[in-house]
């Protein structure tokens, strides 16, 4: 994919569908206006002219109100007309020497595109204006002051409408009202009260929009009104945007070739109805006798003497354009119910009886209110379909359901909606439950759901569903409310981290939250994972990973008020994560302070399936790098690199036993068989549907149960997951009717492609990393038989995405040049890149104490040492065997970040019969990047890397513990890393 295409679909997503940020291109933003002094002190004063519009414009939302410069003669205007660019020219009748028509012709003359309009403020002075056939041909248009600051809106909207019409509709789709008048009073009056009607329309549909950028993008689709005084005018633009009129409103009395026609509008309705005799279409008159014609044309009709003109013109508008609410009937007219937005819409028509469904399919009703609602191109397609088309009236019930309910998904999908309780539990958006910033992980998973979303990424790949899991997102302000209510900040000193989780505990969320939560625990009847997302974490500025907790919820206890106490309490303890003693570590080696931290909290779906009676877990969960640190073989760094797992991600982000692979050679094993069967998973984790009565005070892992693949096997989830051992051959077979040790090896997945795993994920690092600007890191998880899907196809579900700091401008080691003597450690699997020439500290484990079962033992150690270092403002080079950071204590020393932040240089060694591959994929190893820390492996065997351990013993040491011995040099160990090539050394 290239940076240009990227792009792209940034764009379309920003701007709504590409079109539409280019509608509307022309706006009136400056008017000159000409008139008498009087006439504009009686509009300033008396009309407050430039209050009223404005007041007007912020009223309805709409963009910056027009300024209006005024000066008092033709003259003058000409000069103005020099100096400054107009959008628009209003001018009065009495206007000094050069009169409004001569002014109109050296305008038209000299700014052809400038529209000019006449303002009469007496309606004699309408006379005048008939009596210059020959010269009001240079204005554009005529219209007559009555004291109401509307008119300047319509007039406003009327001359944008005109200018912008021809490339909103047949770009935009954008529909249109075609108002056939030749009354300049009537008009006048008119033509405000029309607008005001859309106008609210429009409000309404905004203030329907849960989504931001969907509010913005309404107010350019409202429909435009087409202003014709005559027959032919009239004929001209029905043709000529036909396809785009969304109603017709006509005179009966006016021009057909140059001359009064009684029958002008009847006319019309017959020449449109030959077209298209669906059209909604109003005859208006102020003679009695042609409210039968109308009945007799089947067109709706309004009486211009009428008292209730203009609520009879909303009233139509909103029955049969579907303005407003939609209201169900029965053939008889009567009200049976009504819904004010598409998702209260789906609900009623399961429900409403068949003849109102009858009766509304009948005269289109329901593409009408689609058309009033923007969504054309799908009311264009149910349009023209008949009842008698489908074969029951449920078949039409269910069609219509699902196309109001594809149009709300659609409208949403990839975007942040505000609260609305209709959309929880649906995908691929997300819901915001309160105010405030998301937090560094959920602003990356917005970004890259919106950007695969406006992509359309999925239907890349047939018979599989990519998806962000069911997303809300609690926003940073709760949190700040939380810590002040609570008093949380005096509260909290001297405390121990227990009792800061019990003071949390007891806190109170603010009460709109609760009441949202409640209603979420309404929709929400699947398990949940509750997340932290602060300010820090994942971004790109300082990402943490793995810092701050994570709770898996059951969310299956029969009484809802139960369920909603252990979300809140799980929220509250996210919360709380932020002053616990390892995160305020951690903050303070970054240089922060906790109380500069905010936490957001994500809600979302956990991803997985029902095994068994009570275990819900998915197939596969990962995380993958664009970045890989230690390629083999013919990869390069830019391949990237995965770390598979089956069950529920904690097997891979705490480092334990999984899979690794690289997304472009898929097919490539990164160890020898005996070794993969080896260092393969032997056990996974799931959440335990069964203990839905819990105490989260116990832990992250109070909801979690360890199973081993003997249960997998059971509930058939390894089915295409694992190979067999075949002990007389010494080899791996995927052959699964094979007797022997089954081994999570995923050859079905990554070798003969039964899900296309390995290239999505190659292309979602490639995406992320274009998007981003520098490499990613991600996390999914894979359910292979998605039964909540409405397809059950197979559902690849992106979890969140954070930055990945890698430098590119390496250092450069010369190997050749190097006094391999000279040197304490040299490695061809270093990460990182520079140098360091300030550590004269060294903490090693000794190998002969070592022992794999004590390794606990050995984390309370070196976290003493780690804690004097940091009494002392010193750093270190930590040198010890296995996987450091790995939650599996039999892999390597099980630390916390915390208990080694002095660390700058980190050396992982091979032991005999303690092979283990490195860190990369967890979060452990995540944050050695974040921090700029040396990370290099030293294998058991290696023709190349090695560490002088026996120089190394004999240096003197300055403390020495049960397993750990310190050394002080008197001069600075000097560490060189080529992140190019992986290269490290110590110098001596």
């Amino acid at each position: 994919m290239k940076m240009e295409e990227l792009n792209y679909y940034y764009n379309k997503f920003k701007f709504g569908e590409d079109i539409f940020h280019q509608l509307m291109q022309k706006r009136v933003r400056d008017i000159l206006l000409v008139s008498t002094f009087y006439d504009a002190f009686i509009f300033e004063q008396d009309g407050r002219l430039s209050e009223q519009i404005f007041g007007e414009y912020r009223q309805l939302n709409l963009s910056t109100a027009p300024r209006i410069t005024s000066v008092p003669t033709g003259a003058e205007a000409l000069e103005k007309l020099k100096e400054n660019s107009y959008d628009l020219v209003i001018t009065m009748m009495r206007i000094g020497e050069i009169g409004p028509f001569d002014l109109a012709k050296e305008i038209k003359q000299l700014h052809p595109d400038l529209t000019v309009l006449l303002l009469l403020n007496v309606a004699s002075d309408y006379l005048i204006w008939e009596n210059h056939e020959e010269e009001r041909q240079y204005i554009d248009d005529v219209f007559l002051w009555n004291g109401d600051t509307k008119l300047f809106l319509a007039m406003v909207k009327n001359v944008e409408d005109n200018i912008n019409v021809e490339y909103d509709t047949s770009h935009g789709l954008v529909r249109v009202i075609l108002l056939v008048e030749d009354s300049v009073h009537y008009y006048s009056m008119f033509l405000p009260s029309l607008y005001s009607v859309i106008m609210k329309q429009t409000q309404k549909l905004i203030e329907e929009e849960v989504s931001d950028i969907n509010k913005h993008l309404r107010m350019r689709v409202r429909p435009k009104v087409l202003l014709a005084h005559d027959y032919e005018q009239a004929v001209q633009l029905y043709e000529k945007y036909k396809e785009y009129i969304l109603c017709v409103i006509s005179d009966v009395r006016y021009r057909v070739e140059g001359k009064i026609d009684p029958e002008a509008g009847i006319k019309l309705i017959r020449h449109v109805m030959a077209k298209n005799r669906d059209l909604p279409m109003i005859l208006q008159s102020s003679e009695d006798e042609n409210e039968a014609i109308a009945q007799e044309l089947n067109v709706h009709f309004l009486n211009k003497n009428s008292k209730h003109l203009f609520k009879d013109l909303r009233e139509y508008m909103v029955f049969s354009l579907g303005f407003g609410n939609f209201i169900f009937r029965n053939p008889q007219g009567e009200i049976i119910d009504e819904a004010s937005n598409i998702a209260e819409f789906e609900e009623k028509i399961l429900k409403i009886p068949v003849e109102s469904l009858e009766f509304h399919s009948k005269f289109n009703h329901f593409s009408n209110w689609l058309i009033a609602h923007g969504e054309i191109q799908i009311a264009k397609k149910i349009r023209p379909m008949k009842i008698e088309d489908f074969e029951s009236r449920d078949e039409l019930r269910q069609f219509l359901y699902h196309i109001f309910r594809t149009v709300r998904i659609e409208k949403n999908r990839g975007k942040i909606i505000n609260f609305d309780a209709v959309s929880l539990s649906e995908m691929n958006q997300i819901i915001r439950l309160t105010g405030g910033s998301l937090g560094g992980k959920g602003r990356g998973l917005a970004f890259l759901n919106a950007l695969l979303c406006t992509m359309d990424y999925e239907k890349k790949f047939e018979n599989t569903s990519i998806s962000l899991p069911s997303t809300a997102i609690i926003g940073t302000n709760e949190f700040d409310q939380f810590i002040e209510r609570n008093n949380i900040l005096e509260s909290i000193q001297g405390k121990s981290d227990e009792e800061i989780d019990k003071l949390f505990i007891e806190g109170q969320l603010s009460e709109i939250l609760v009441k949202r939560l409640e209603i979420y625990l309404d929709a929400v009847k699947y398990p949940i994972a509750v997340r932290s997302s602060s300010l820090l974490e994942d971004s790109q500025a300082q990402p943490l990973a793995g810092v701050y907790r994570t709770f898996m919820l059951p969310n299956n206890h029969r009484d809802k008020m139960h369920r909603l106490r252990q979300l809140m309490d799980a929220i509250k303890l996210v919360f709380a994560s932020v002053y616990l003693s390892d995160a305020r570590n951690f903050l303070d080696s970054l240089n922060f302070k906790a109380e500069e931290e905010k936490m957001a909290v994500i809600i979302q779906e956990t991803v997985g399936c029902l095994n068994g009676d009570k275990y819900y877990y998915p197939h596969i969960s990962g995380v993958a790098q664009s970045y890989n640190f230690y390629p083999t073989s013919h990869m390069q760094h830019a391949d990237g690199i995965a770390n598979i797992a089956l069950g529920l991600g904690k097997s891979v982000v705490e480092g334990k036993l999984n899979y690794r692979f690289c997304p472009r050679y898929p097919d490539l094993d990164m160890l020898p068989p005996e070794e993969m069967m080896r260092n393969s998973q032997k056990e996974f984790y799931a959440l335990n549907l069964a203990n839905n009565d819990f105490d989260l005070l116990g832990g992250e892992e109070i909801t979690l149960s360890k199973l081993t693949l003997k249960d997998a096997e059971k509930h058939g989830t390894i089915r295409y997951l694992a190979s067999v051992w075949d002990y007389e051959n010494f080899r791996l077979t995927d052959n699964l009717q094979e007797r022997g040790l089954k081994v999570l090896t995923f050859s079905s997945i990554l070798k003969y492609n039964y899900f296309p795993l390995a290239k999505i994920v190659e292309e979602l690092l490639e995406i992320g990393e274009i998007a981003l600007g520098i490499p990613v890191e991600i996390e999914f998880a894979v359910n292979l038989d998605d039964k909540k899907s409405l397809t059950h196809k197979p559902t690849f579900y992106i979890l969140q995405i954070r930055p990945l700091s890698v430098s590119t401008d390496a250092y450069q080691i010369e190997t050749d040049k190097l006094d391999k003597s000279e040197l304490l450690m040299y490695t061809e699997h270093g990460m990182g890149n520079g140098i360091i020439e300030d550590l004269r500290d060294v903490i090693y484990l000794d190998p002969n104490t070592f022992d794999k079962t004590m390794t606990q033992e050995m984390q309370t150690e070196i976290e003493k040492f780690n804690n004097k270092m940091a009494k002392e403002g010193k750093h270190y080079i930590l040198i010890g065997p296995g996987r450091w950071g790995s939650r599996d204590k039999f892999l390597g020393i099980p630390v916390r970040w915390p208990q080694i932040n002095r660390a700058k240089v980190i050396l992982e060694t091979g032991l005999r019969d303690f092979i283990v591959e490195a860190s990369q994929g967890t979060h452990f190893f995540h944050n050695l990047v974040a921090m700029n820390v040396g990370y290099f492996t030293i294998p058991y065997v290696s023709q190349t890397d090695f560490v002088d351990l026996d120089w190394l013993l004999n240096q003197p040491h300055c403390e020495k513990g049960e397993y750990f011995v310190h050394i002080e040099f008197d001069h600075p160990l000097v560490v060189k890393m080529d992140g190019r090539t992986g290269t490290a050394v110590i110098h001596k």
